[in-house]
């Protein structure tokens, strides 16, 4: 799967998304985030699609599929990386993804989940 991959950071799995991403190598990520979530006990996902210049409504998708599948797993999820252009489309398109909590980037989005676990 090289238009994705999934590393650990501070207790958390980060995804990075890369532009080129497939349907393919979206039911791998989906299998192999499931995984790993499941084998490291992760508290929580971040999402990264900073490499995203566009988007779509397949892209909309598959942000929604990977959150459910983390909050299924118990696991916290924020996306972060999002441009203000692939934010306007995705309002465009009518994706409002109410389920996706965002954050500015990967410290921000590790300091909400700390602020949130220390509630």
């Amino acid at each position: 799967m090289k238009s994705a991959a999934i590393y650990p950071v501070e207790g958390v799995l980060l995804v990075s998304i890369q532009d080129d991403i497939t349907d393919t190598d979206i039911l791998d990520l989906q299998d192999e985030l499931s995984t790993k979530i499941s084998e490291m006990d992760a508290e929580g996902v971040v999402i990264d699609i900073s490499a995203l210049d566009i988007v779509d409504t397949f892209v909309g998708r598959v942000l929604a599929q990977l959150t459910a599948i983390a909050r299924l797993l118990d696991a916290e999820t924020f996306v972060v990386g999002m441009r203000p252009a692939v934010a306007m489309t995705l309002v465009e398109l009518g994706m409002y993804l109410p389920e996706n909590r965002t954050a500015l980037n990967l410290t921000h989005a590790l300091s909400k989940m700390r602020d949130t676990a220390s509630e």
